[in-house]
This record gives C-alpha cells, structure tokens and sequence, in this order.
C-alpha cells in the first residue's frame, strides 16, 4: 500500500487580518541539537566483492538443486500462488456464464477460445468485455488482473470466495459490499487504487520492476519470476551458485557471505530455554540485527515504497516508509484497524522486544505456523503455567482457551479473509471502558459490556491489567484534542522504553500543536537512535520558522538512513539559500535529488507529484512547481490537492482571479471537497471580496468541523469582518471539541474570550 504525504503550501493568514498564528510566536533564536545518532552507515552485505560482476537473478530452478527440502516446503505456499497465469489449473473462480450483480452492473464471467473472460463496466462505465491475464492470491479469495491500454493490469473487484460452500465460501463478491461504486469512483476497479503496477505487484512477484513512463503516462514492468519465489527474500543468487560451484573468480567471494547478499542466519544456534521461575523464555543470546524482520516487513507491512532499489539487508527505511499508528488505521491503543498487515504491530510488542523473529512462529518456506494451535506459543511459554485455567479463565479447549483468542484477535479484511494482531498484547476491557478501543474479552462476550468484562478481569488478577504497551491514553488524548494532548505527546516521545513506532506517531502528532514548550523534545526526537523517529520529527517541523528550521535538522541531510535524508531536503527546502552555509549546500542539493528522485519514482501518483510540485515551489521555482501540479491534473482531474496547491501557487504573482476560476472548476468536479472550498474563500480574501470569502470559509467549516485549520481561518476572518461575536463562537465550538488546539487557544485570548 503507497503512503503519500499531501502538504498544502501556505494559508497567508496575515491577509485575513492582522491576528498573528501563535504556534509562529516565541520560538528560540537557536536551538543546540543533540549529537547526530550513533548508527553508521551500514556496510552493504557482501561489500568485499565489488571486484565482481554484479549480481544477478537467476531463478527457483537454479536454487532447488541444492536446497530440494526448502523448495519442497515452498511449493504450493502462498508465496507459490501469490500470482500466475490465467489457465484451468490456475483458475479457482466460475467461469461457467455465472452473474454477479451490484448497483445496477451485472458482471458476467465466462470462457472464449480457452481464454477467460469478464463482461462489466469499463473505464468510462460501459459494459464491454476483458481477458483474464493472471490470478491473484489463492486463499480465502482469488482476484483477477484485467490489462488495460498503457501497461496497466487491475484488479477487478469482484473476487472469488474460496472457501468451502459449508463456510460460505464458492461464490463471487464484492470487496466493497456496503459502497455504491460506479466508474468515477476513486475504488472502481479501473481506477490507480486497483492498479497492479502501483498498488500490488512489489510483492506478488521477484525482481519487479515497476518502470512507469511518466512521458506516456504507460508502464513497462517486468519480473524475473511471476511469483515470490527465493530471490524474492534472499536476494539474487548468482555469486552464492558461483561459490557453491567454485566457478571462475569464487575466491574472490567472501565466504562469511557465502555470495549471498544476505544471509538469515539470526537464528542459528539459538535456543529459547524456559525460566522455571517465570514461565517464559529467554532467548539464549540477544538479537543484534532485525534483517530477517524486515526483509519480511517488506511486503507485510503498511508502507510506502520511495525507492526501486531496494537492497536485501540494508535497513528498510533505504527504501520503504513504514506507516504509524494513525486513525483509521490502528485504534489508539495500537490495535489494528484498518489494512495495516503485521509489521507494525509486531514492533509493539514485548515479542519484538525480546528478541523474536518471525521464523520463530513460522516456517519460512511453506509459511506454516512451526506448531499447531496453542504449541506454537508454548514453545517459549511454560504450559504450566499458561495452558492453564488459573492463566486463561476458560475450559480447556475452549476457543477461549486459544492464546491468540486473547492475544493476537483477528479483523476481517477484503470481506472474507481474517487476520491477527501481531502486537501480542493483553485483553484491556478497561481501556475501552476509558476510550472506548476494543478489547478481546468483548468480542466473544459481545452480550455483555466493557464494564462487567473490567470488573471480572480485576476481580480473577486481583488487579487492574496493565500491558506493555502504555501509550493509549496520550494518543487518545491526541485524537481528541485534549488540553494536555501535548504534554502527554512530549512526555512519550522521551519514553524510550516504549516501542519506536509509538513514539514516533506521537512525534507525528505534535506536529498540528507544536509549541516553543514541546520544541525541545522534538529536537531530541530528530537525533534518536530509531530512524522511524526521525522522520516523524521532521514532518512535524512545518510550523517551525525556517531558520530553527534549519539549525534543528540540517545534520539530517547526512543520515545514514536514504529515507531519512530524504525527509530533511524536504523539510528544509522552504530555507531560503542565502541562510544555507556555502559548506553545507552540497548536503542539501544531494539529499534534495534523493527526495526528488522518490517522488518521481512514485510520479504515477498525483499525489508524488504534488509533493514535487511542493518541493519546487518550497524552492522558489514556481514554473516547475506549475508543471507538477498540473500534471498531477493530468494524471487524476479529481486529485483535490494539486487544484489548492496551484491555486496558492498563482498567489505571489497576482493571479488570483486565474486562481479562484482553477478551484472553482475543481469544485465543479468535486462539489464537497471542503479545502477546496477553504482554498476559494482564501482567494476571495486576497481579492478583497470578504462577503464571498466568508460564504465559502463557512462552507469550508461546514463540511469538515473537525479541521481546526480552517475554523481558525474562518474565526479570523469574521474578526476581520467585525463579526468578532460570531468568530468567538466559533472558536468555542472549537475549544470544545479539541481543547488542546494551540492555535484556538491563543486566538480565543486574543478575541478576549
């Protein structure tokens, strides 16, 4: 799943009236940063062989000669089938004329001439007919790509449930069932969401080369194995197979590498013997890297892709921007939510924290979990003391007597296909009792409440439960606009022994109510030794004036982490060049052409292309910056950022009025987008029309209460129109729903509230 940050350049409040934004005020001259991270750039795996050819793929069969039991086990896995050809061996799906209807479409699938087919609405909402190239995934559901011109192949979204008729299963559904979809919507299967290229095909196939045109707006991708196949995890074999053969130049390989690029080797010769005392076990010796944890992280992970050249063994932040533990998608307590997948909810855990990997609980060819049911956990839980009724409160062999009943629950997702939480935590009905996030115990006693599952679970501990993780309350609080949203944000971002990802989203969250007071720990955050950390630190330096900007996290733009490095171009590109240390604009421009080069990576996306068109105008090139927003237009004429974007790009050059006419006919495509709205009735201000300017400022408000960004806005505004009754009711409304908000706050004391 792609992640795009979509950052609007600038509000120009001064215009509205003379009432200065409070997070802008009071920020020190200069602020001492800690010393730059430990971490060295790692040195890349096999590093002693440069005097080599390159490595190259070269193939499953090339492996299996050698290793016949890892292939063994890896055959029919879903790394096997998580793609192939269209055939009958492959097809699981009725092709036998069979409908499937929805929002007034009938779909009907069938075969032609050996070939398989679908009839449904196409790109422009037609019915017409399409071919079947590829199956996608084998269970609990299969998906189908469709080509479309350009080197696009979709996804339809109709898919089929393979699982058995008993279960439910040998039928085609909707992946969207409770959503009216037609050929305009952002979800329909003709749509960049449900495009292979962009979306899936990374991890689905070995050596995928996405290669987008952005001149033909066309793809030309390639892989070297339709699946995920050894070289997919292992990286290319070529230099192993010459070691192993003793061809010409294999003493030139270091053999502590074998000529692999990277050996998951972290658990050979462990052991996890069980402490009698406590039950639980210790691993035999810490674990030094998390190679293994990443390379699967990869692809079972919430992430977005910067880079194409992903290197097996270096950190995954070289190529990959893990997602954090926001709304929508992660409750605030960290349970999953939305489509996340297992990574991060494994750096959670106390799991992680101890030193377990994933081939620990699975086996890594053929994906099986090492032991059935509750074995799998007991291999480093005593089970006298958890497989007991005294631990799990249940029957034995109850579903309730499952561990991962309790400990890893699971979410539906794409309908019909079940997932767990990997953050291993406890059952906290109290929390929910507090914030209302689920809990376990609820979701097989669903007849009872929150409250009687807390009171039980006090009354069989004999005390409230308390988890490991200890960070739901500060991210509720953040949620919600708390008043002490931000001192609770500061304080855990300093907690060290709370886990990276946690700290890092508090670090993200600080950035909507930044103030001189948290500041400080911000500038920690920049320096700390988990990469994740830093790069939410610098998202969160927006509000910061370009020059504490820059002596803040300039160090950054020599990061060992590419990721990292590239985040600090594009927080600094807003300083200006002449504050820029004559020895130190070469770091800048570098780390600059490495963000650059991100987003045109990912430019078949209108919102990388934003981010370029951002980055430029950040830089003063405004017709650069022109060009990207318009062609992210091009890409998607519905891509509402790239029309507030431009518009305030038109601002400094005294183009309002071809501003105004740009969001407007925005508007016209997107009638409730609400920044479209705020962005009109910005202009109107600029164009000295403070009636119209009020009109659409509301209705900015109205659609999007939640924003505190724009009912500051519109208070201001009213202030200005002298309306200053009306503006502090609007900020008390405010107060009231996000009483934390440092900017309503500082307006309500300068309105006199």
């Amino acid at each position: 799943m792609k992640l795009s940050r979509l950052q609007t350049l600038g509000i120009a409040l001064s215009l509205v009236a003379g009432i200065a934004l409070a997070i802008g005020l009071g920020w020190p001259g200069r602020v001492k940063a800690p010393p730059p991270s430990e971490a060295a750039t790692p040195t890349p795996p096999g590093a002693a062989d440069n005097a080599l050819p390159p490595a190259h793929f070269v193939g499953r069969a090339a492996c299996a000669g050698c290793h016949a039991e890892q292939d063994r086990l890896w055959q029919g896995s879903h790394h096997d089938l998580a793609m192939q050809e269209a055939n009958t061996k492959t097809v699981l799906g009725d092709f036998n004329n069979a409908e499937f209807s929805k929002d007034g479409v009938v779909t009907r699938f069938f075969r032609r001439d050996g070939r398989f087919m679908v009839r449904t609405d196409g790109p422009d909402g037609a019915l017409a007919e399409f071919e079947i190239l590829y199956t996608f995934g084998v269970t609990p559901l299969q998906q189908y790509l469709v080509p479309l011109p350009g080197g696009r192949l979709q996804a339809l979204s109709i898919a089929w449930d393979c699982r058995p008729q008993a279960a439910g299963g040998q039928r085609w559904f909707h992946l969207y069932p409770d959503e009216k979809i037609d050929h305009r919507d952002e979800l329909h299967w003709t749509k960049l969401s449900q495009n292979w290229n962009f979306m899936c095909a990374e991890c689905h196939s070995t050596d995928l080369q996405k290669n987008y045109d952005q001149a033909t707006h066309g793809y030309r991708t390639t892989w070297s194995e339709i699946n995920v196949s050894c070289e997919a995890c292992h990286g290319p074999g070529s230099r192993h197979i010459a070691f192993a053969e003793k061809q010409q130049g294999y003493e030139r390989i270091d053999p502590q590498t074998l000529g692999l690029a990277l050996r998951l080797d972290e658990r050979q010769g462990v052991s996890w013997p069980i402490r009698e005392a406590s039950g639980n076990a210790v691993r035999s010796r810490p674990r030094t890297t998390t190679q293994e944890i990443e390379t699967c992280a990869r692809c079972h992970s919430r992430r977005g892709q910067w880079f194409a050249d992903y290197q097996p063994g270096q950190p995954l932040m070289n190529s990959h921007l893990p997602a954090l533990l926001r709304a929508g998608m992660y409750h605030a307590d960290g349970q999953i939510d939305g489509e996340v997948y297992e990574y991060g909810s494994l750096l959670q855990s106390r799991m992680f924290q101890a030193g377990v990997t994933c081939s620990d609980c699975h086996e890594p060819h053929s994906l099986k979990l090492r032991a059935e049911g509750n074995g799998v956990c007991l291999q480093c839980h005593g089970a006298d003391k958890y497989a007991s009724e005294q631990h799990h409160f249940h029957s034995a062999n109850s579903p309730g007597a499952q561990c991962v009943e309790c400990h890893m629950p699971a979410n539906n997702y794409m309908v019909v296909d079940p997932r767990r939480d990997h953050s291993f935590r406890i059952p906290r009905p109290d929390l929910t009792v507090r914030i209302g996030t689920p809990n376990a115990c609820n979701r097989c006693h669903a007849d009872r409440p929150a409250r009687w599952a807390a009171a039980e679970l006090k009354r069989r501990l004999g005390h409230d439960p308390k988890g490991y993780q200890d960070y739901a309350a500060t991210l509720h609080a953040a949620r919600t606009g708390a008043a002490d949203a931000e001192d609770r944000l500061s304080a855990l971002l300093q907690e060290k022994s709370q886990p990276a990802i946690a700290r890092a989203t508090a670090a993200a969250e600080l950035r909507t109510r930044l103030t001189p007071a948290s500041f400080p720990s911000l500038v920690q955050a920049l320096y700390d030794a988990e990469p994740l950390v830093r790069a939410a630190a610098l998202e969160s330096l927006d509000p910061v004036p370009p020059q504490q900007r820059w002596e803040a996290a300039h160090s950054l733009l020599r990061d060992p982490v590419r990721v990292v490095r590239a985040m600090a171009a594009e927080a600094l590109a807003g300083v200006p060049a002449e504050q820029i240390p004559a020895g130190e604009r070469e770091e800048f421009l570098t780390a600059g052409e490495e963000y650059l080069a991100a987003q045109r990576f990912n430019a078949d996306e209108p919102g990388a292309v934003v981010n370029l068109g951002n980055f430029h105008a950040a830089l003063g090139q405004a017709a650069e910056a022109e060009l990207a927003y318009r062609e992210a237009l091009a890409i998607n004429p519905d891509w509402m950022p790239a029309y507030v974007n431009l518009g305030d790009l038109f601002r400094p050059t005294g183009r309002d009025a071809e501003g105004a006419n740009l969001i407007q006919q925005g508007l016209a495509r997107q009638p409730q987008a609400a920044a479209l709205h705020h962005s009109l009735g910005l202009a109107r201000v600029r164009q000295k029309d403070l009636p119209a300017a009020l009109a659409s400022l509301k209705k900015a408000l109205d659609l999007a209460p939640e924003d505190t960004r724009f009912r500051y806005v519109y208070a201001v505004a009213l202030h200005s129109a002298g309306k200053t009754r009306e503006a502090q009711t609007v900020v008390k409304t405010g107060l009231k729903r996000t009483p934390g908000d440092p900017g309503l706050r500082e307006l309500a004391a300068q309105l006199g509230q």
